[in-house]
């Protein structure tokens, strides 16, 4: 019988434990602090996104169930729904959101060599936000509409892995277009985004720090012909132009020369338009990064279902944001998991055993692997044979 680590511990063993404490310390989590320190804290909240807990009460009725347990697995601080949700309401967000960034550098080493479908040496980022729903009588800060609160989730994911590497939450009425203000750009790397992104005057940042954009254009687009080249109609390419602006304010704002590329979509019976600053790579390249863009809409919608972001344990500010960067935090923690373990499974299949396999003392390897590995202790039993050959 295996006598070692729960398979939660041997889960948390993958957190590094000095850039954790380093997090803390920068933000004084720990300042005053008996009983419940910041690491009971994200141990809490973590088994509270793996098992699919709906409340404060049901992680303090379900934790406080599995009794000495908890030691072993890592819990030293007794673990109470009002301190939970103090701790969640006081605790400085950004020591979450800080350790959620060393997790993503961490990924994004392991998966720098990933491919994503297309021929690309360069760096490959999406780009769009989410719109998270709150009720308006219990987040009253939140409002969206009349009688609807949001808050807006911006992310930009590497399409090496699909790993978050900016994430910012504000107002559900900011507008998509703002976030590119805060964006770090990567000089030579590519950023795909849709029409709601589309402002020249930032778009012209990319060009001038190097870097390269590529988005839908819009039908009314003012702008004249400079070149067209040759396309291959085969493959859906209907023309790629070299154009100007002619606008107004948009030929101010973007004075340099665009290339505009349209293409049809059979599978779906559409014409698309894109607009890039890139003139190096070939039209159908073009059009195959931009599909990559949908790799962002996945990552939104695997982390909606898979874990809790959509239902809070707390109303205010500071316990929404803490709750969305730990659910992160997870997320990449699953997908180094996944890559230094060289797991088979999706991302899914992994949660859904962590889901019920926290206090189980497996070893992590056996519990996610495809293999049935039996344990040679089992065959052996005190059954006397009843022949003997």
């Amino acid at each position: 019988m295996y006598s070692g680590q729960m398979v939660f511990a041997q889960l948390m063993d993958f957190l590094p434990r000095h850039e954790f404490n380093a997090c803390v310390r920068r933000y004084r989590g720990n300042s005053r602090v008996r009983d419940f320190s910041c690491r009971d804290q994200f141990l809490t909240m973590a088994f509270a996104q793996l098992t699919y807990r709906e409340s404060l009460r049901d992680i303090e009725t379900c934790l406080r169930a599995m009794g000495p347990k908890l030691y072993h697995a890592g819990f030293r601080g007794k673990i109470s729904r009002s301190t939970l949700g103090d701790a969640n309401k006081r605790r400085d967000w950004r020591i979450w959101a800080d350790f959620a960034e060393v997790l993503i550098r961490r990924a994004r080493t392991l998966y720098a060599k990933d491919g994503f479908g297309v021929a690309l040496k360069q760096a490959a980022y999406a780009l769009d936000s989410t719109t998270i729903d709150l009720c308006l009588a219990l987040f009253p800060w939140a409002r969206f509409r009349r009688h609807k609160g949001a808050v807006k989730l911006h992310t930009l994911i590497d399409l090496r892995g699909n790993i978050p590497c900016f994430i910012r939450i504000t107002h559900g009425k900011t507008h998509d277009v703002t976030v590119l203000d805060h964006l770090p750009v990567e000089p030579g790397a590519f950023y795909m985004m849709d029409k709601g992104y589309i402002d020249f005057g930032r778009l012209h940042g990319f060009t001038r720090q190097m870097a390269f954009f590529v988005t839908r254009a819009k039908k009314n687009l003012d702008c004249y012909r400079r070149e067209s080249r040759v396309v291959d109609k085969s493959t859906g390419l209907r023309s790629d132009q070299t154009i100007i602006l002619r606008g107004v304010k948009t030929s101010k704002l973007y004075p340099d020369a665009l290339r505009r590329i349209a293409y049809y979509d059979a599978e779906h019976d559409r014409r698309l338009l894109f607009l890039t600053n890139n003139f190096e790579l070939p039209a159908l390249t073009i059009a195959q990064l931009y599909r990559c863009r949908w790799q962002v809409e996945l990552f939104f919608k695997w982390i909606k279902q898979n874990l809790r972001i959509k239902a809070f344990y707390g109303n205010s500010v500071n316990a929404v944001k803490t709750q969305v960067w730990i659910a992160v935090s997870i997320y990449v923690l699953v997908a180094i998991l996944r890559k230094e373990l060289t797991l088979d499974r999706s991302l899914s299949e992994i949660l859904q055993i962590l889901s019920v396999t926290p206090f189980e003392k497996t070893p992590m390897f056996q519990a996610l692997s495809t293999l049935y590995v039996p344990n040679p202790e089992s065959a052996c039993c005190n059954q006397l044979k009843l022949f003997t050959l």
